[in-house]
This record gives structure tokens, C-alpha cells and sequence, in this order.
């Protein structure tokens, strides 16, 4: 395993430690405590991953679509929307102008 899948398993482990406090209170005030600490680095993160790959297809050559996703572990389709520069939900994104036939 290498270090970035031991520390993505820490992170996974400590999640599921919070899933299996007892006190209801307890356990929804430990998730609010999660769920701000992710709201603050997504930005940070969603910024670096963009930088990473739009770096990767600025090589020469580029690196295909297919092989960022592979080594970066995620689908072509979100590393065209990153390289298209979408975020958030479909509903959010402006539609596709279609040219007139």
C-alpha cells in the first residue's frame, strides 16, 4: 500500500470511528465537525487537482484524457469538466449553444 492509500484508509477509518458514536448528539455534532473541516479544504483541493491536471495537458505532448484519469483515480468525464472548467451540479452549468443547421 502506498502512502497516499494508507492515508486515505486513516481518514476512512476515523470516518467510520464517528459513525459508531453512540450518543446521537454526540454523533451528530462529531459529523457537523467533519462536514465543516471538508467545506473548507474543498476549495483548496478542487483548485490544486485542477492545477495538476490542466499542467498535464499543457505537456508536450498532453496527457490523454484516459490516462489523467487513471493516475489520478477519477473519470475521464471529471477531468473534462475540470479542463472545461465546470463545477457543481448540472443544474448549475450553462447549456450548450447548438448551431444552426
Amino acid at each position: 500500500m502506498d502512502d497516499a492509500s494508507e492515508e486515505v484508509q486513516r481518514v476512512s477509518d476515523a470516518l467510520e470511528a464517528v459513525d459508531e458514536i453512540e450518543d446521537l448528539e454526540e454523533r451528530v455534532r462529531a459529523r457537523n465537525q467533519v462536514l465543516a473541516l471538508q467545506a473548507r479544504k474543498t476549495k483548496d483541493w478542487h483548485a490544486e487537482r485542477r492545477e495538476l491536471v490542466l499542467a498535464m495537458r499543457a505537456e508536450d505532448p498532453p496527457v490523454t484524457i484516459r490516462a489523467i484519469a487513471e493516475r489520478l483515480a477519477m473519470s475521464p468525464g471529471v477531468v473534462q469538466d475540470i479542463i472545461r472548467g465546470h463545477t457543481g451540479s448540472w443544474k448549475n452549468r450553462a447549456p450548450k449553444e447548438v448551431a444552426d443547421g
